[in-house]
């Protein structure tokens, strides 16, 4: 089964070293265990192109009905699990920790009350790029999967706003768009202040930045704390805008420009669950982005 489900990754990722990193093991293990289903079969299931391996005819015919196995497989252990009354195995969810935090945990409910039959097991991601795909069934991340076998999908745009506490605002009470930029400001790694500034016609000099945040959870944190006014996305915004922990420092949007991005493997067995999944997420998040604050 080991070199069965090595055979079947190298063929998709079309990389002995990829498939090796998704399974947790060694290059010279996944070269061992598919020279062993070579000698097996009695054919070449890989040949060497320059720096790569190439899989043959009979590799992609072998791995394609492999991976109709495997999916069958896993379709037989969730209808175990939902025979016996567990709802099937969860499906393992990574989210952005800015998103988790501050929209998607506070809905997940309402999804998996209109379908019991799907559970999550939930894992934020704080870094820029995508964590190891292989442990993950859905992931919602700022970048796209670009790896073969792999379906990624853009979920609705969204703007961003400058908020701070109430706190901050008495210390600052005269704090607007054009004196904000002498009051402190919350620097996030991957973008300026100067084109929120410029949106609002305004002059701006980025100063150097005494903390610089890496990612939009810890941003919104340190806002809510009264640290000071961040650029923060309307859909993270808005609930605490609602509740009032936060406040919104003149009318100024700008577009965001990272996306996030749903990603799953399009031959994963629950693909139906997981365009569900992703159907009604897109449809909470544009009706999200439409009430506003």
């Amino acid at each position: 089964m080991a070199a069965l489900r090595a055979l079947e990754a190298a063929e998709r990722l079309r990389s002995y070293t990829l498939a090796a990193n998704e399974l947790f093991i060694t290059h010279s293990a996944v070269s061992h265990q598919i020279r062993q289903l070579e000698s097996l079969v009695g054919v070449p299931l890989f040949v060497r192109t320059g720096n790569q391996m190439r899989p043959t005819a009979a590799c992609e015919q072998l791995a394609a009905s492999l991976r109709r196995s495997l999916r069958d497989i896993d379709e037989a252990l969730s209808l175990a699990g939902t025979a016996h009354g567990s709802g099937g195995l969860p499906l393992e969810l990574s989210v952005m920790t800015d998103l988790a935090d501050a929209w998607l945990i506070r809905h997940l409910g309402e999804f998996t009350d209109s379908r019991p039959d799907i559970r999550f097991v939930l894992r934020r991601h704080t870094e820029m790029s995508p964590p190891d795909p292989a442990p993950v069934d859905v992931g919602i991340w700022h970048r796209p999967l670009e790896l073969r076998g792999f379906r990624s999908l853009r979920l609705p745009g969204d703007m961003i706003v400058a908020v701070c506490s109430p706190e901050l605002l008495t210390h600052f009470p005269s704090l607007t768009i054009e004196t904000m930029q002498e009051g402190p400001l919350l620097h996030f790694e991957s973008r300026s202040w100067k084109e929120f500034f410029e949106a609002a016609g305004s002059i701006y000099a980025e100063p150097p930045a005494d903390v610089i945040y890496t990612d939009a959870g810890g941003l919104l944190g340190a806002a809510l704390a009264g640290r000071g006014v961040a650029m923060i996305r309307k859909l993270v915004a808005t609930p605490y805008l609602h509740s009032g922990q936060l406040v919104q420092i003149g009318d100024i949007e700008i577009p965001a420009h990272l996306s996030y991005w749903i990603n799953w493997r399009d031959d994963h067995p629950r693909a139906a669950e997981i365009k569900a999944f992703s159907d009604w997420l897109c449809r909470q998040l544009d009706q999200a982005l439409s009430d506003g604050p």
